[in-house]
């Protein structure tokens, strides 16, 4: 089974995007320092853009991202441990997540574009310090639907 199969049950899907909201949000207001204000500050224009805006953008995200963790989820399989295996990867793992979200914010425009332009530089180590997070999230789905299957 692939990651990408997660996504098929609309179950499964909207609780990953509810455990990924939850996680984005904890990490941002645990931010600290100069780094912080700026996350927090770009974090509440995005928001700012609808009550919904963060869900929904994890849910159109969610499908390419999932196809991106791909090879490494499967390199993980190979040695029985994935979720290990993205958190040992955690550099490779958030550029492959920000390869997404760059391909997706050519194609954006109006604020979030601004913010995320901003932010850009400096989101690969908030990235890799969500990884062992993330790598959970998709685990705790992961495993049940792979039994079922």
């Amino acid at each position: 089974m692939s990651l990408s199969d997660l996504i098929k049950d609309s179950t499964v899907k909207a609780s990953i995007i509810e455990d990924c909201n939850q996680l984005i949000d904890a990490h941002v207001s645990q931010k600290g320092g100069m780094s912080g204000i700026a996350l927090k500050t770009a974090y509440r224009v995005v928001k700012g853009i609808g009550p919904s805006y963060v869900q929904g953008a994890i849910g159109r995200l969610l499908p390419d991202v999932l196809t991106a963790l791909e090879p490494i989820w499967q390199e993980g399989m190979a040695i029985n441990s994935p979720a290990q295996h993205l958190i040992q990867q955690r550099s490779r793992t958030a550029n492959l997540i920000l390869s997404v979200t760059d391909a997706r914010i050519e194609r954006s425009s109006g604020p979030i574009v601004s913010a995320y332009n901003k932010l850009r530089k400096s989101v690969q180590s908030d990235i890799e310090a969500v990884v062992p997070d993330l790598a959970s999230i998709l685990e705790r789905h992961y495993s049940p639907t792979l039994q079922n299957a």
